[in-house]
């Protein structure tokens, strides 16, 4: 299992990918709704911020499962904010 360090770089630098990419998406690209690109950014930055404290509180006994979830989690709202991104017009 990774480092609970190691697991909270992860997150972050996916989380600023898609951040980054809703953000460009918002300045240079034509037709895209601010609002809805802004709307999106503050999204990323709540599952950003859900999943490093999840991350803080482990509960003792079952950290497998737990992380597995967490993982499960975070990736199945990595995959809304994608689809999002591209409905952003």
């Amino acid at each position: 299992m990774a480092s609970r360090k190691e697991l909270k770089k992860n997150i972050n630098y996916i989380a600023g990918e898609l951040f980054m990419e809703c953000l460009v998406n918002s300045l240079y690209v034509p037709g895209t709704d601010k609002k809805k690109a802004d709307d999106l950014m503050g999204e990323i930055l709540k599952i950003q911020n859900d999943h490093i404290s999840r991350i803080s509180h482990t509960a003792p006994g079952e950290a497998k499962q737990y992380y597995k979830k967490l993982k499960e989690d975070f990736n199945t709202k990595v995959d809304e904010v994608i689809e999002a991104l591209g409905k952003l017009k």
